[in-house]
């Protein structure tokens, strides 16, 4: 079974036992945290992955870490089944797949948008309604800066990029003039 398949699997089944749980948020941002100490700890992941470190002594240090983390019982058997079935290195794949479903079953949808500059909250609002008319879901926006646009900005939503930026238009131009 291929990474991208086995890890949604994993993030599928607890998106679905974290809504049988009225869980969703918080199983996401523990999973999100215990992420990012993994990632940020080195040592300590590639302990846990090891294959020539017992099981049992890595389930130990799961439930060391869990409790120290204060994560909630469902994450620490999650974890732990992680431990066991070997898995624990599909746990950042597991992570962004998990924000997808749980991003589907809540009716939202993440989009990502450069701008050459500041926007207003008013701007924020405008490109949020549309996209909001446009897909029937409910948006949140990340915003970031990108100078090098000149002007306009790029969204992207779904996989898709809409790129609106005067440096792209400047471009298009320019390769009409070309080719006459």
């Amino acid at each position: 079974m291929s990474t991208s398949a086995l890890s949604r699997r994993y993030a599928r089944a607890l998106v679905e036992l974290g809504a049988g749980q009225k869980m969703v948020e918080q199983y996401g941002s523990e999973l999100a945290r215990i992420s990012s100490v993994l990632t940020t700890e080195k040592l300590l992941r590639l302990m846990l992955e090891s294959p020539t470190l017992p099981v049992e002594k890595k389930a130990a240090i799961m439930t060391d870490i869990t409790a120290a983390m204060k994560l909630s019982p469902g994450m620490k058997n999650f974890l732990d089944l992680l431990v066991v079935k070997d898995r624990l290195r599909y746990l950042p794949q597991i992570e962004i797949n998990y924000r997808h479903f749980a991003d589907e079953l809540s009716g939202i949808v993440r989009a990502r948008i450069v701008s050459a500059r500041e926007l207003s909250s008013g701007q924020q609002q405008a490109i949020r309604g549309g996209l909001e008319k446009k897909t029937g879901k409910k948006v949140e926006l990340k915003i970031e800066l990108d100078p090098a646009l000149l002007g306009g900005i790029k969204a992207e939503i779904g996989g898709k990029v809409f790129d609106g930026s005067v440096r792209t238009q400047l471009k298009r131009i320019e390769e009409t003039l070309k080719k006459g």
